[in-house]
């Protein structure tokens, strides 16, 4: 690894960032909003996405996560959305094995599979 960021998973709250820095790769940087994002906060978030680096919005899929994807689409208009189950609640509550297969499918996921 050479310290590279590869992509970058913009969430709402630091619970969600603790559930999902286990799944993740070392490579993948994870910030938060902290709720509706402050201009302050946003600018935040935009100076640390490197410019070529993949990023994904992974809110609820409650009002308040709809309400935060729209404003982070205009700063990111590439990025791809993720969210949760309406019956999970939220990403802190969302079960792991979805939270994996999710990652999964983006190739985000860690790698477990031993070393050759």
């Amino acid at each position: 690894m050479d310290g590279r960021t590869s992509a970058v998973v913009i969430v709402e709250g630091k619970r969600d960032r603790q559930r999902l820095l286990p799944l993740l790769r070392e490579d993948v940087k994870v910030l938060c909003t902290f709720g509706i994002p402050s201009p302050e906060r946003l600018a935040y978030l935009v100076d640390e996405v490197q410019s070529g680096v993949a990023v994904f919005l992974f809110t609820d899929n409650d009002h308040v996560g709809k309400r935060i994807r729209g404003i982070l689409r205009d700063e990111f208009p590439d990025a791809i959305h993720l969210h949760t189950k309406i019956e999970y609640g939220g990403v802190e509550t969302t079960p792991l094995d979805y939270l994996g297969a999710m990652l999964i499918r983006h190739e985000l996921h860690v790698d477990s599979s031993p070393p050759e």
